[in-house]
């Protein structure tokens, strides 16, 4: 029996996107689902997230049970995880986008808006960027040196440097990735990353932490 990869819809992912670049990249069982039932049972969980971290964190919490199952499965059972974007924002303890919203504190640090610390750097940080890996812990061994695409005006600034699994360069340092155990997020979005994200998340679908 394949896999079952849940793909966590709170209404605040890149779904289709995501959905089709993990089956590209070699998923063969894809679950797009809202249901924490369906989570306990996944092999592995992704949790996408665009827009604002307020916005994104509200959604998530408005999911019945959803961070209860996510805990259970991914925190107590060790399943491989993998947050994208906003997804991997999440995993910080705090955002300050519109205010302190409290994340899921998987993995200590604060989301914070990006310094334009030079007038030509610009505001989001979008578009393509290099990916410098750091390969502090497990799951960051799946991250390898390339370019992929960023789009986001916060960043996640972790509190400790062992949690940081890739950087990035936008005017000044920028965290690309985190991992810590069997967690990974990544800033950037594999699915808009050609052949950069397929290969990542081709490695994430092999993951044995």
């Amino acid at each position: 029996m394949a896999e079952r990869l849940a793909l966590i819809d709170y209404g605040a992912g890149n779904l289709r996107s995501v959905a089709n670049a993990l089956k590209v990249a070699g998923a063969e069982n894809v679950i797009v689902t809202a249901d924490p039932d369906v989570v306990r049972l996944a092999d592995r969980i992704v949790l996408p997230g665009v827009g604002a971290y307020r916005a994104c964190a509200t959604a998530l919490r408005g999911v019945v049970g959803m961070i209860d199952a996510l805990e259970e499965r991914v925190l107590a059972d060790a399943v491989p995880f993998l947050g994208i974007c906003v997804g991997m924002q999440l995993l910080a303890s705090r955002g300050v986008e519109h205010g302190v919203t409290e994340g899921l504190d998987w993995i200590a640090g604060e989301v914070r808006l990006i310094e334009r610390t030079d007038p030509a750097i610009k505001v989001p940080h979008m578009g393509w960027n290099d990916v410098s890996p750091m390969h502090h812990g497990d799951g960051a061994s799946l991250i390898r040196g390339g370019e992929a695409y960023f789009l986001h005006s916060y960043h996640f600034a972790a509190d400790d440097g062992a949690d940081v699994a890739a950087m990035t360069d936008h005017g000044g340092g920028l965290v690309a990735a985190v991992a810590r155990d069997n967690i990974l997020g990544v800033q950037f979005h594999p699915e808009k990353s050609q052949a950069y994200g397929l290969g990542l998340l081709s490695r994430f679908l092999g993951w044995q932490p």
